[in-house]
């Protein structure tokens, strides 16, 4: 008997990826090789992550990687226009590989009746997460397995929940000069095929290894969850790919850090924080007409003038930040907000801050009269400004209390 050699058998799916499609870069490349190998061992991980497959616009060679990865995955399951029952059926304790083209049809805002399969979608990535459903006919609740790993295509980003369980690829259209062969399905997809029944042999041959492998992650928590399945193999196979892909898990998790802005709650977050500057408290007037002044933030288009302080003030008490009665240094008092209040939330859920030399804050009695604040004194790098307080105290002598939501969840 024959022993695969992993590597090789990689370095093979490789080049058939990259001969019919031009990547993003080499770490996208390796992190998509070895997802689809780690599609053939699904029942040894804990964790099934999602492949998103995202472009800005039509014709970035989106369905075209899909073809690929349908064509060397392990028994692919199309869900364009299956019902959610049937998906959901369809799903065993060894499940498809679940591939959904123009994912964004599901998720954009027009697409109404998909709650079942964006349910499975979200609940899948975790063992032992079942969907519970009522059978009238035998009086019974069953619990019907949602564990798979799914591919996503579509045009523009997928929802939070779905791309915070995902290897991320973000394709793009071939620039003049570069070029990739082109993909016929009755051609091309028995070769592949033939590929994807070697990852079967050699994967499923040792699913108690790879169910026991613990291998070192460069990142934590969920990425690491994530990422996990397509490590094992790489240490399983040997020779380059640990080192590749423990490239890729940087790289892709790296791009993904810098461009998303995450939730629009930990979006405000951040906007207050720069706002704030140095200052230790803010009227909530005063805030909410800095967030409007960002043209580039979404805060104008909550309502027809914008945020307003009944909004803001419920986007905030999520994180139990709440408005008080404050007296400011010129003797006004109003409404606002306290610096101290949102420090806890900033350390837990905002990225730290680069190292910026702080500035001294100028006196909130200068904001009325001749020289009103007009936040110039505000941190150059306005998404990430320094967390000291240098400025006075602007609570002396308030006479109503500031109260605190308890109890919220950190």
């Amino acid at each position: 008997m024959t022993t695969t050699n992993g590597a090789e058998l990689l370095d093979e799916l490789h080049a058939a990826l990259t001969r019919y499609l031009v990547m993003p870069s080499p770490e996208a490349a390796d992190a998509v090789v070895l997802w689809i190998a780690a599609t053939h061992a699904q029942p040894a991980w804990a964790h099934a992550p999602r492949l998103v497959i995202r472009g800005p616009e039509k014709r970035c060679g989106k369905s075209r990687l899909l073809d690929v990865v349908e064509a060397t995955c392990h028994e692919p399951f199309i869900t364009v226009n299956s019902s959610p029952a049937a998906v959901y059926r369809s799903i065993s304790e060894d499940p498809p590989t679940m591939l959904v083209d123009e994912a964004d049809t599901i998720f954009g805002p027009n697409a109404n009746g998909n709650e079942d399969l964006r349910g499975l979608l979200n609940a899948g990535h975790q063992r032992n997460r079942p969907a519970k459903r009522y059978d009238a006919n035998t009086n019974r609740v069953e619990s019907i397995p949602t564990f798979a790993m799914a591919a996503l295509a579509g045009i523009g980003a997928m929802p939070d929940t779905i791309e915070d369980r995902a290897v991320v690829v973000r394709m793009r259209r071939r620039a003049p000069g570069e070029r990739a062969d082109p993909y016929r399905h009755r051609r091309d997809r028995p070769g592949l095929r033939r590929i994807a029944d070697r990852l079967n042999t050699w994967l499923r041959a040792d699913l108690d290894t790879l169910e026991n492998l613990e291998p070192a992650m460069p990142v934590e928590d969920r990425a690491a969850d994530t990422w996990e399945p397509l490590v094992a193999v790489a240490e399983h196979a040997g020779g380059t790919w640990p080192n590749r892909a423990r490239a890729a898990v940087l790289a892709l998790t790296g791009e993904a850090a810098s461009s998303d802005q995450g939730s629009i709650r930990i979006r405000l977050l951040m906007d207050c924080r720069a706002i704030f500057g140095n200052h230790t408290a803010i009227p909530s007037a005063v805030l909410m007409d800095q967030l409007k002044a960002d043209p580039e933030a979404p805060w104008t288009t909550l309502g027809k003038t914008g945020i307003t302080a009944a909004k803001l003030a419920g986007m905030l008490r999520e994180f139990d930040i709440t408005s008080a009665n404050i007296r400011f240094p010129d003797g006004t008092q109003s409404k606002g907000y306290q610096r101290a209040h949102f420090e806890d939330a900033w350390a837990r859920y905002c990225p730290p801050p680069e190292q910026e030399t702080s500035q001294p804050s100028q006196p909130w009695s200068e904001r009325d009269g001749t020289n009103p604040w007009d936040g110039t004194n505000r941190p150059a790098k306005t998404s990430r400004p320094a967390l000291t307080s240098i400025g006075t105290a602007g609570t002396a002598g308030t006479p109503t209390p500031l109260i605190r939501v308890t109890g919220g969840a950190a």
